[in-house]
């Protein structure tokens, strides 16, 4: 009698290399299948980008284009204590970043008895300090203008002792 051996196990051997052979060509065809999408995938987003976003941009005439709106100035300003009392620079500091203006630096002036606030610009545009002065109430007679390439600021106020008398608008710049 013949032993039983594993390749007897109830199937024909073509049967067994036809199986896996059938095995073999399926994993091949969803290999296939899978490139085939990944490659249409691919194809379609370099032929977009390609054609869609390389378009030459038709030009406006020069008199048809808009420029963009300038950026917002921001006038920087140092507030110095001309009177000598306590925490006024403190309060004006607050009052002027209220209103949009960038306080950098905040000291005491080198006189302590100063009669009239003062505003000072320092850059040659006195558009700036007249607005702060109007802000504050500064008389127009009390606006200065010192050059000074030094300072690294646009405009100086200069607290004086008639800071009780000045009438500040409510309005926000």
């Amino acid at each position: 009698m013949r032993p039983e051996t594993e390749a007897n196990s109830g199937q024909s051997p073509s049967q067994t290399s036809f199986a896996g052979k059938k095995a073999v060509i399926i994993a091949l065809n969803f290999i296939i299948g899978a490139m085939l999408i990944l490659t249409g995938y691919f194809g379609h987003n370099f032929f977009d980008r390609y054609f869609t976003r390389h378009q030459p941009q038709t030009q406006q005439p020069v008199e048809q284009q808009q420029e963009p709106p300038p950026p917002a100035q921001v006038v920087q300003i140092d507030v110095l204590n001309g009177c000598g009392e306590k925490g006024v620079g403190a309060r004006f500091t607050n009052f002027l970043r209220a209103r949009g203006y960038d306080v950098v630096e905040m000291k005491n002036y080198k006189t302590q008895n100063m009669p009239h606030t003062l505003i000072i610009d320092r850059v040659g545009n006195l558009k700036p300090a007249r607005d702060i002065a109007v802000h504050l109430g500064v008389a127009d007679t009390n606006i200065l203008q010192q050059l000074n390439p030094d300072y690294f600021v646009d405009v100086s106020v200069v607290i004086g002792e008639d800071f009780y008398d000045l009438s500040p608008s409510k309005e926000k710049k």
